[in-house]
């Protein structure tokens, strides 16, 4: 069996490489220019404040003494690996698919780049209302939720094509 069967999708990696250094850039300007826990107002309801994250998702694990590090990395080079051989075996008109599978691998690959070197993440858009805040993010957080949900839609509706072809 063949791992690679469709060689031209690996030019989609061009946006998972876009994702990294974007999602890289904006981490070193939030470290650069502000200040841990100390909210910048930039519009309602969206705030800049430097956070850092040791855990997964809304900091699942945070506080498990440093060995989730490890995990979670491993855990990003299996994802990254598996949704990689998935992209490269995708069929050449696939572009929504291949898209959705570049941003969570560029989202999945910018976070580990921090997991690895500091082992946190580092967070720091802050979207609120009133006093409830969701859980700081960042621009490969976005990009991996953005990939899901289109994944999500796209599987939704080949499902509901290949029903209604049976129908």
């Amino acid at each position: 069996m063949k791992l690679i069967t469709n060689p031209t999708m690996a030019r989609w990696l061009w946006l998972s490489l876009l994702i990294i250094i974007l999602d890289q850039a904006t981490k070193w300007l939030a470290e650069a220019l502000l200040l841990p826990f100390q909210p910048v107002p930039l519009m309602p309801l969206l705030n800049l404040t430097l956070m850092y994250n040791e855990g997964a998702a809304f900091s699942f694990l945070a506080n498990a003494g440093g060995w989730q590090r490890w995990l979670f990395a491993g855990f990003a080079l299996v994802m990254t690996t598996v949704l990689a051989i998935w992209l490269l075996r995708l069929e050449k008109g696939d572009r929504i698919t291949a898209a959705t599978l570049s941003l969570i691998i560029g989202g999945a690959i910018g976070n580990l780049i921090d997991r690895v070197q500091t082992g946190r993440v580092v967070d720091f858009i802050d979207f609120y209302v009133g006093t409830w805040h969701w859980p700081a993010f960042n621009v490969a957080d976005s990009a991996i939720s953005i990939g899901i949900v289109l994944l999500l839609i796209t599987s939704f509706r080949t499902e509901l094509a290949a029903k209604s072809i049976r129908s």
